[in-house]
Order: C-alpha cells, then sequence, then structure tokens
C-alpha cells in the first residue's frame, strides 16, 4: 500500500529557500512597490499543514482566498483579502521521483513563482479569483500563467531548470498570444 510522504526537513528549507527567491523575482517582474508586495498578502502552507478544504489531488499546488480584518477594527472596510499557497508535497516529490531528470528545488522555483503569479493576478483584478479549485480554473488563465512562470524564470541561471521548463512546456503560452 502507497502511503503519501511529506518534505522532510531538508526538503522544507528548500521550500523556504525557492520561497523567498520567488517572492523576490515575482514583485520584481510585476515592478511591485514596498507598498504592493506580496509580503503579508500571502503565506505558504505545505502539505501538513493543510486543511482537508485545502488538499487537492492532482495539481502540484493552490491558492486559496480567505478574507482577514484588521485587529480591533470592527468596520467592515478593515477587511482584507490573504491568499494561501497550498503546497501539494505528495504530487512534488512523486513527480520528482518518477522523473529523473527532474530536481526539487528547481521544481518548487516553478511551482512557487507559478502561484505568485495567480496572486499577483488576483491582487491585480486581472483575472477574477472565484471560490472554486485550482483545477477549475481556466484552461486559458493556466496557459497564460504558465507563459508568465517561463518570462519570470527563464532569466534565472539555476541548474535542472531547463528540465523543469521541457516538463512544463506544454502548458505555456507565448506571452501576449
Amino acid at each position: 500500500m502507497k502511503t503519501d510522504r511529506y518534505f522532510n526537513r531538508a526538503e522544507l528549507e528548500q521550500v523556504d529557500q525557492a520561497a523567498l527567491i520567488c517572492e523576490e523575482l515575482v514583485n520584481n517582474y510585476y515592478k511591485l512597490s514596498p507598498g504592493q508586495w506580496l509580503k503579508n498578502r500571502y503565506d505558504i502552507k505545505t502539505a501538513r499543514e493543510l486543511s482537508l478544504h485545502e488538499q487537492v489531488t492532482g495539481p502540484f499546488a493552490q491558492v486559496v482566498k480567505y478574507e482577514g480584518r484588521k485587529k480591533d477594527v470592527p468596520l467592515g472596510s478593515s477587511r482584507f483579502s490573504l491568499y494561501t499557497v497550498c503546497v501539494q508535497d505528495p504530487a512534488i516529490l512523486s513527480t520528482v521521483a518518477a522523473h529523473r531528470n527532474l530536481v526539487l528545488f528547481p521544481f518548487l522555483l516553478y511551482v512557487l513563482v507559478h502561484e505568485l503569479v495567480h496572486v499577483v493576478r488576483f491582487l491585480q483584478f486581472s483575472h477574477r479569483y472565484e471560490h472554486t479549485s485550482e483545477a477549475s480554473v481556466t484552461l486559458a488563465e493556466e496557459r497564460k500563467v504558465h507563459g508568465l512562470t517561463y518570462g519570470i524564470l527563464q532569466p534565472v541561471s539555476i541548474a535542472g531548470l531547463d528540465q523543469i521548463f521541457d516538463f512544463f512546456e506544454k502548458w505555456r503560452v507565448v506571452h501576449g498570444q
């Protein structure tokens, strides 16, 4: 009987490193000012931390939107959106294990940049967030986000990234098409 494996301590450190790099890459790509930066607008959780409704089968991650409210402010105008990137460790680990040419760190970079692009597009109203799963995001939107992800990561020189680009190539559309 196969059991799902979750990230171990060393792999979680890679997730943390990838998240720091991805936030900087996405902030720079979108030329977000310090007031617009992604920090404090999203959180990343790995599979062990996910609630049942945050777990999905198939995608490597999904974005779930929550509504927050500033502490000690009773007015509705103090509400804000907080997005959680729900990383699906078992899907990522099994895919990397099944494809010998894929390496975990560049795979994480791709997945996290992809999800942060979704977050930015939701924050900028480029794409409307629906209370549905990642699987129901339109194919056109997914292809656009894959194209943007490639555009953000393509100038980055990290070993193994070209193999990740090849893996996701069928999802990508050239930006502007």
